[in-house]
């Protein structure tokens, strides 16, 4: 998958996102709609690992993450910036998600999960903060931040 071919698959998945509280309900309705049993789930990981393979995605490294924002926030993308990180078994910075986030959890090895959650979605609503965390293997977690906007703290 070229990172065109990304961005348009982007656009297409976000269209029913944009508007909506990112809640618990969001969270239910994406693991139901799209979890990993899903094709939209293997094709946004294959975009991933293509990505990844080909360079275009986590192009920067710092502190053990591999990690990127892919695109900015833009109307195609519903004003959703994505970001995809690339962890093993470690703990990233601790940030605010202001307008929240939505995280896709694809374990690449092991038995990897992100924040305690295996694979699948994460909605983190307006307001939370963590410090993003991988265990049991490795993973790739693509972020998807309303206006992209995200406060890391010190």
């Amino acid at each position: 998958m070229t990172e065109a071919e990304f961005r348009a698959h982007l656009a297409a998945f976000t269209a029913p996102l944009a508007g909506r509280a990112l809640d618990a309900g969001l969270d239910a309705w994406l693991n139901a709609e799209h979890g990993p049993a899903s094709e939209s789930y293997r094709t946004l990981k294959a975009g991933c690992e293509a990505g990844v393979a080909a360079g275009w995605l986590c192009q920067r490294e710092g502190g053990g993450i591999r990690y990127g924002r892919v695109f900015k926030p833009a109307d195609d993308l519903h004003g959703f910036s994505v970001d995809v990180v690339d962890m093993t078994d470690i703990a990233g910075p601790h940030h605010v998600h202001p307008q929240g986030e939505i995280d896709l959890i694809m374990p690449i090895e092991g038995d990897a999960r992100f924040d305690g959650r295996p694979a699948g979605w994460l909605v983190c609503p307006p307001g939370s903060a963590h410090r993003p965390t991988v265990t049991q293997g490795r993973a790739l977690v693509l972020y998807l931040l309303p206006a992209g906007q995200i406060e890391f703290t010190r």
